[in-house]
């Protein structure tokens, strides 16, 4: 029995045979599939069902009109669904308008149209419990973006860019406010802290797409504004939080400002400690060190916030989440990326649910237009203030006078530390059951949410559309950028700005 030996042509003709799809199969293969923007419509509404079947087939009755999953789950697809229609909406040459904005008015749309409001309905304890949340998210992300390095050769005009017009501006904003709005002294503060923080979600695409074109590139105008945007941040939140520990205090009004010194230090405290913990747990020679860092650091921080607030310090649950979050990322160097990029997809989910949440806490049925009037001429007054701080802080600083105007309309946008903080207050006076404190954290949240609505969309369009006029464009960056990097540079800006 000898072995048969196929000839050239049989192994051709059997190779044919074996790959040609037959049957169900072979017209499968054939009929055109929808791709492009067809299909990632179709695919995100399959997603949105599926999740509302899923809930539907765990919870039941749970889940019907009226009930409190039912409005989570309405609130997080309107939310998504209104980030990515607003986004759509886009002039020629300029960044496209925030999706934040359209997650907060899918919320206020759900809470202010007739018998929908009555149908999405969402409990108080839960909207208060996935806010703060968020904010654990949206403040790991802030202290995993720090750069040490740059903090460390930071100039002296970026430090003060990044300082003057945000005290200055909740300087401006607190005393304007204890006069128009009649807020105690401690609580016009915390709203100028609120007010004061710049929107990186906005500055930071915008400048991405200025950069990539070469716009600036030669002063340094979009590095400049990028590096200062996060310590202007981080200095807010850290006021803030010192006078929401003196406003929720008890006893003289020196003790609780000694309190509230003594929150932040021991938030700054705690969040050292377990930021060195997690330089060394878990060890780098374990199996999935990067999802195991990751769940460590997002627990504890949201631990860190709900311990604050169950503890009576909510003050230090802010701080304790942006240090253990640098610190952490700090002794990670290198590998600080990769978690990084799980945070990124936990805040992805949690975005919706934040800004749609703030959203759908406005009634405007219950605003007094006396209130909306005074908030929006406070609103006003701090961003007079801070363009023209800022456009002083830069006048020796080596940029022409046509980027220093620039420089000074790039830092009005408000958005996301505004909707991380702006309901904190209230939150913290709910559980505490002062009516007088209620009224007053929700002054604080409704100017938090006009500065959103007015700053960031004007904030975005005034950075796209003075740009091209107002900075330098740098013809060999922006040929480099054409010839060799074009296609990677732009799938990083596209990345960045969904995330954002």
């Amino acid at each position: 029995m000898g072995e048969e030996i196929l000839s050239a042509e049989q192994t051709e003709t059997c190779q044919k045979t074996a790959s040609k799809p037959s049957g169900c199969c072979g017209k499968l293969q054939t009929c055109p599939k929808p791709h492009g923007f067809t299909a990632s419509v179709i695919t995100k509404a399959l997603l949105g069902l599926l999740l509302f079947g899923l809930v539907w087939a765990v919870t039941g009755p749970a889940c019907l009109p009226g009930q409190n999953l039912f409005g989570l789950v309405i609130l997080f697809l309107s939310a998504v669904c209104g980030g990515k229609l607003i986004s759509v909406f886009r002039l020629p040459r300029t960044p496209p308008i925030p999706a934040l904005l359209g997650m907060l008015l899918a919320g206020v749309v759900l809470r202010n149209v007739p018998y929908v409001t009555d149908a999405v309905y969402i409990d108080q304890s839960w909207s208060a419990a996935l806010r703060n949340v968020s904010l654990a998210v949206i403040l790991t992300r802030a202290g995993l973006g720090l750069n040490a390095a740059a903090l460390q050769r930071l100039k002296a005009v970026c430090m003060r860019l990044a300082v003057g017009p945000c005290v200055l501006e909740a300087c401006t904003v607190a005393v304007v406010s204890h006069f128009l709005l009649d807020l105690p002294w401690i609580w016009s503060f915390m709203l100028g802290c609120v007010l004061a923080a710049v929107s990186p979600a906005v500055v930071v695409p915008s400048m991405l797409i200025l950069q990539a074109e070469g716009y600036g590139v030669q002063k340094g105008v979009p590095t400049l504004l990028m590096a200062a945007g996060s310590f202007d941040d981080i200095l807010a939140i850290t006021g803030f939080t010192t006078c929401l520990g003196v406003a929720f205090g008890t006893g003289s009004t020196w003790m609780n400002v000694g309190k509230g010194v003594l929150e932040g230090l021991a938030g700054v405290l705690a969040g050292g400690v377990m930021g060195v913990l997690l330089h060394f747990f878990p060890s780098e020679d374990q199996s999935d060190v990067v999802l195991r860092r990751s769940c460590l650091l997002l627990g504890l921080s949201v631990f860190s916030v709900f311990a604050s607030l169950a503890a009576g310090l909510g003050g230090a649950g802010g701080l304790c989440t942006l240090v253990l979050a640098f610190i952490a990322g700090l002794s990670w160097a290198e590998h600080k990326a990769p978690v990084a990029a799980v945070v990124g997809r936990f805040w992805d989910v949690f975005q919706p649910l934040l800004f749609g949440l703030i959203g759908a806490e406005i009634s405007i049925s219950s605003l007094s237009a006396y209130t909306v009037g005074l908030g929006v001429a406070t609103l006003c007054v701090g961003l007079l203030v801070r363009v023209l701080v800022t456009f002083c802080v830069v006048l020796f600083a080596g940029f022409n006078m046509k980027e220093k105007i620039f420089i000074s309309l790039a830092w009005m946008p408000k958005a996301t530390v505004q909707a991380a903080l702006g309901s904190t207050a209230l939150d913290v006076a709910r559980s505490a059951g002062d009516e007088q404190l209620q009224k007053y954290g929700m002054d604080v949240l409704t100017l938090a949410v006009l500065a959103i609505l007015i700053t960031a969309p004007v904030g975005a369009l005034a950075i796209g559309l003075t740009g091209p006029k107002l900075l330098q464009q740098n013809t060999h960056t922006l040929q480099n950028t054409h010839t060799q990097d074009q296609c990677e540079y732009e799938v990083h800006v596209d990345a960045l700005e969904s995330k954002l």
